[in-house]
């Protein structure tokens, strides 16, 4: 073995530098500034701001983020298709892509005043292009966790950085954000003014991601062939269990936060509590974050992805039939429900990452582009599902737009969206994680058996060069 390949493979198994660390979760937080900006508020934009009916709202969302979701498929092969000396594969996308991306989530939250149907396709398209923009910064950000080490402990870390980012953003829009979102208000300048800011603030995130990180694993095929993708797929049984899971989980999830401003406002008529679950949001998630890598060791990632699912499951049955007077109780159900929901988000991109190297360890190639597309493709569909399943429970409750009082089949299809979709879809999440057979046990064999591998082929080659330098 050279000292080049070597060092590279002690870097991919050692500690990652505080900084990588950092800019990493700065990616994420970049990410959300159009991601969880849409998914909190666009429905509440559509139906309050634009005037766009819940059924035809909840449409709108299906059919768009499918759509997106077969982008993140193409991004997928075009990542494992390109390669740059200095960047690498995925830093080139992330760099060149933030831009139009922050750009066109202006665009989603301006629409001009143009008629109803040419307001609904000026809808379709800006939302369209923004998923398709978004599918070329995030598949490689996703990719770039594999690619920056091996190490359980450090993807752990990895991991919980891009949570932090994630809620980091969440937390500022349910603090200060949320409590803005008051029926009947003219609400059109302050998302337009919103999303400008945070098209300045992302791409500085952007760009501290692409100068701060790197890509440590030792890659044999920099550029994979279409043949090789797709031969890394077949036969990845823990991709194929965590996709089909992701898209039960994430069908849940969007589900709450699509509708859960109207549960606060409209069923419980606490508006100012999204604020204040946002500020303990803050607090769980750095706790998390301190213990989640010991935990890891200890439990591993399968077990703790089970039991964030089950918390979301009795935190959405609470949701659902906690009294309105109540509020207390049904406060309680969504911390509980967000508690199942960091826990599970944290880890599940280190389990993304974990397939790789099992799909590498099947066929000799790695191919985090087309794996975490993969990957992506399900969560995005999940995503689709349950953002317009929350939306037709408030088209099938009848809920009005900018009405004072709703009626209680309304608040009925707003519980259901909040409470009892998360219940069942991570009920049905949890019990497909149960047969998920990459333990970290095994993971660390793997990666063990990837590199004894790759010194065999490296010394088979290096006596053959001698050989036929000695004849």
């Amino acid at each position: 073995m050279t000292m080049t390949e070597k060092h590279a493979r002690q870097s991919a198994t050692g500690r990652l530098p505080k900084i990588s660390v950092l800019g990493y979760g700065a990616g994420d937080a970049a990410n959300n500034l159009a991601f969880t900006t849409a998914t909190m508020f666009l429905l509440v934009y559509y139906t309050d701001v634009v005037g766009i009916s819940a059924a035809a709202a909840g449409t709108l969302l299906l059919v768009v983020r499918i759509f997106d979701a077969f982008s993140d498929v193409f991004a997928g092969r075009m990542v494992d298709r390109t390669y740059h000396k200095k960047l690498g594969k995925f830093r080139p996308y992330i760099m060149f892509g933030s831009v139009p991306l922050l750009l066109l989530s202006v665009a989603t939250f301006s629409i001009p005043q143009i008629g109803e149907s040419g307001m609904l396709l000026w809808a379709y398209v800006s939302y369209a292009l923004l998923g398709l923009a978004y599918s070329f910064v995030n598949i490689p950000y996703g990719s770039l966790a594999g690619a920056m080490t091996q190490n359980a402990g450090e993807r752990a870390k990895l991991a919980s950085a891009r949570t932090i980012g994630a809620i980091a953003v969440g937390s500022f829009l349910g603090i200060f954000i949320a409590p803005m979102m008051k029926g009947g208000e003219n609400l059109q300048g302050l998302f337009t003014t919103l999303t400008v800011i945070f098209a300045v603030v992302g791409t500085g995130l952007y760009m501290f991601t692409v100068f701060t990180t790197k890509e440590r694993v030792v890659r044999e095929v920099s550029k994979v062939s279409m043949k090789q993708s797709f031969e890394t797929l077949k036969g990845n049984k823990p991709l194929l269990l965590l996709c089909i899971s992701s898209f039960l989980f994430l069908t849940g999830q969007l589900a709450i936060g699509t509708v859960q401003i109207y549960y606060f406002r409209d069923v419980l008529h606490s508006l100012s509590l999204y604020a204040v679950m946002s500020i303990i949001n803050i607090f769980l998630t750095f706790g998390m974050a301190a213990v989640l890598p010991q935990l890891v060791r200890k439990l591993g990632k399968k077990n703790i992805y089970i039991a964030g699912a089950a918390l979301m499951a009795v935190g959405g049955l609470v949701v659902f039939l906690a009294p309105a007077p109540m509020v207390w109780l049904a406060f309680a159900g969504v911390m509980v429900t967000q508690v199942g929901l960091l826990l599970t988000s944290m880890l599940v991109w280190a389990l993304e990452a974990d397939t790789v190297e099992y799909g590498e360890w099947k066929t000799g190639i790695r191919t985090e582009g087309i794996t975490y597309a993969l990957f992506s493709f399900t969560r995005k569909t999940g995503q689709a599902v349950g953002g317009a399943l929350a939306a037709f429970a408030l088209a099938w409750g009848g809920y009005a737009a900018g009405a004072a009082q709703q009626t209680d089949h309304a608040l009925l299809g707003i519980r259901a969206g909040a409470g009892l979709l998360p219940m069942v879809f991570s009920i049905l999440a949890l019990l497909v994680m149960l047969l998920y057979p990459l333990t970290d046990a095994k993971h660390k064999e793997i990666v063990a058996e990837i590199s004894a591998r790759r010194e065999a082929r490296l010394e088979a080659a290096l006596e053959s060069r001698d050989t036929e330098e000695n004849k």
